[in-house]
């Protein structure tokens, strides 16, 4: 790691834990931000207005927790990296398709996305719990939305 101008309350190993967790959380939820705006943008058909609004929605949440998980990198000495080409080389997010979509084949790609990133997500929250509790207690608040999110989302196939 380069060295930083931001001292940090961490030591060193748990340090190097501790910005992967924020590394990789940071980029699944720039390309959450990205997917969702997409889909936004091309999603057609029956409950068109509800998804569309709903997608907006979960564009803000990913967002703002994108800034939360920069901030929290940086408060701990670690330069945070969400340049396009990082996120795409790093995501671990399935693919969003290209052009208009359903309004069901839109729900059902959110649900998997929601899906997959919560999973990884509680991988992270796991390798915290002995480097960083604070950042542990992050990551729990941005799981508790996601998953908050994905059961919304579940409810529209039902």
């Amino acid at each position: 790691m380069a060295n930083s101008p931001i001292s940090s309350p961490l030591k060193e190993s748990d340090k190097e834990i501790t910005a992967a967790a924020l590394q990789s959380t940071l980029v699944d939820l720039v390309d959450l931000s990205l997917i969702a705006k997409q889909a936004h943008w091309n999603v057609v058909g029956q409950h068109f207005r509800s998804v569309h609004l709903q997608l907006d929605e979960l564009v803000s949440a990913a967002r703002g927790f994108v800034d939360d998980v920069a901030e929290r990198a940086n408060a701990i000495g670690v330069s945070p990296n969400g340049k396009a080409k990082t996120v795409v080389k790093s995501s671990g997010l399935p693919e969003y398709p290209d052009n208009w979509q359903s309004t069901k084949a839109t729900v059902a790609a959110i649900v998997a996305t929601l899906a997959e990133l919560i999973k990884r997500l509680r991988d992270r929250i796991d390798e915290t719990d002995k480097s960083d509790l604070v950042t542990q207690d992050l990551l729990i608040s941005v799981a508790t939305e996601l998953e908050k999110q994905h059961w919304m989302w579940q409810a529209q196939q039902a």
